[in-house]
């Protein structure tokens, strides 16, 4: 890949369906396309439903411990500051985006933060261990009777069902009434899209940007519109698309809040002491504390809140730094890492990274909930896939069609592969909330009365 991707294609404004070109300086600047995008996935019911999906600890009753929902919104907030301060940076260095297309930097915060806050919205419940449930039960569980049905390409979308892919699927996937999804402006869509390749081929996790994938099957000609529209390069010898440069800023937006803000909740919940905490975050933040003010908080959760500001604070800025330094390669593609793996403070991350890992991600409560959405995702799964297919086949018991009407489930018998239809059923359970995915358990093994 050695041409250069252009900003004025990748901050396209257009959407699925459009016959017009969409120019940015004929938008009304009381509600931009960019801001459009926003509106249109916080209605969305499937964000909503992460109100009641895990961020880390699965199914907690304390009311300061983040949910998914909670965690989009302010990984929305970091990515909006991160995309304005490059953005001015960027119309500083390319003056011709202002002056000839319109452009300001707020657009560039805008699309950040638009694909920010749909950055976990392909998340089945109970944190990654939904992931790993779907994908242990067509791997090596019930679903595994499948895979001489499918292509590889097909069974692999499966074995490692993909929370990112999902959400690509969401926002793009043609419903009744709503074609393209919530077509959401192209912009939106590249930067969101942190992964820009299949589920196969597996070649190169050495590439931050391959060591995931960020659409299914089903969704692959879409991607390629996309990218297409948006100049996204290709790399011919893998048949793989580089990244759109702000989705850099969108994982480096996800990354500083989780790092930072389960520390917190590490703090809050008492799986971390505060003396030990604290100290961590000091090193973090040192050059920027102001004493006097800090010495006058009155308890463990300000002194926390304070240090916790200070720190995203810093990491934005370095953030910012490094991807101005690297926008060159960004345009190219040569960009292979997160911009905070070249973060100045990367040794006091990985440090509390590492706390985290050893204090709240491994803990019982985590890891005892986690089991139980185990548990929960699989039965689910064979429950749906026989109701569904018994179906398609004509063989469906009157069980299985009490099934398909809990899931609201309605395909065509005649058309649908069962690539399809297995997607479905993934895609459905993926959109439950933690407590409706108890709740249909509780019911499909009659614990409700």
């Amino acid at each position: 890949m050695t041409n250069m991707m252009q900003w004025e294609q990748l901050l396209s404004l257009k959407r699925h369906g459009d016959s017009n070109k969409r120019l940015r300086n004929e938008q009304d600047e009381t509600r931009l396309g960019f801001d459009v995008d926003y509106d249109r996935i916080i209605f969305s019911p499937e964000f909503r439903s992460l109100q009641d999906k895990t961020q880390v600890i699965p199914l907690s009753s304390t009311d300061f411990v983040h949910t998914r929902l909670t965690h989009s919104l302010e990984v929305s907030v970091v990515a909006r500051s991160l995309g304005r301060k490059v953005g001015q940076k960027i119309l500083e260095k390319h003056p011709h985006l202002s002056e000839v297309h319109g452009y300001k930097s707020n657009d560039f915060g805008s699309i950040v933060a638009a694909a920010a806050l749909a950055h976990d919205i392909g998340n089945p419940p109970f944190g990654h261990s939904g992931e790993d449930a779907i994908s242990h039960f067509f791997k090596s569980g019930s679903g595994k009777k499948y895979k001489g049905e499918l292509s590889k390409n097909e069974y692999q979308d499966l074995c490692e069902f993909e929370g990112n892919a999902n959400g690509f699927k969401i926002l793009t996937q043609h419903k009744q009434g709503r074609p393209g999804g919530l077509r959401l402006s192209y912009a939106t869509l590249g930067s969101f899209t942190k992964y820009p390749k299949a589920s196969l081929p597996k070649n190169d996790y050495k590439n931050v940007c391959y060591k995931k994938y960020g659409f299914f099957q089903s969704e692959a000609s879409m991607f390629e519109n996309i990218a297409s529209e948006l100049g996204l390069l290709k790399d011919l010898s893998t048949n793989q698309f580089c990244r759109h440069p702000l989705a850099f800023l969108v994982e480096a937006a996800d990354d500083i809040c989780y790092t930072i803000i389960d520390f917190e909740d590490g703090i809050n919940l008492g799986l971390i002491e505060e003396e030990f905490a604290l100290e961590y975050l000091i090193k973090l933040v040192k050059g920027n504390i102001q004493n006097e003010k800090y010495n006058n908080l009155p308890d463990k959760m300000s002194r926390v809140s304070y240090l916790r500001a200070l720190a995203i604070g810093t990491l934005i800025d370095d953030a910012v730094k490094v991807f101005i330094e690297k926008e060159e390669a960004l345009m190219k593609g040569e960009v292979t890492f997160s911009l905070l793996e070249k973060s100045q403070y990367k040794a006091q991350m990985d440090d509390i990274i590492k706390l985290s890992i050893e204090r709240v991600y491994n803990s019982k409560e985590v890891i005892d909930k986690e089991l139980s959405g185990f548990e929960v995702i699989n039965e689910l799964l064979l429950r749906y896939t026989n109701a569904v297919n018994n179906c398609y086949h004509e063989s469906g018991s009157h069980y299985d069609n009490l099934i398909l009407k809990l899931m609201g489930y309605e395909f065509n018998h005649k058309e649908e592969s069962l690539y399809n239809r297995l997607m479905t059923v993934c895609s459905i359970i993926a959109s439950y909330s933690d407590s409706r995915a108890v709740l249909t358990y509780n019911k499909l093994k009659g614990l409700n009365f």
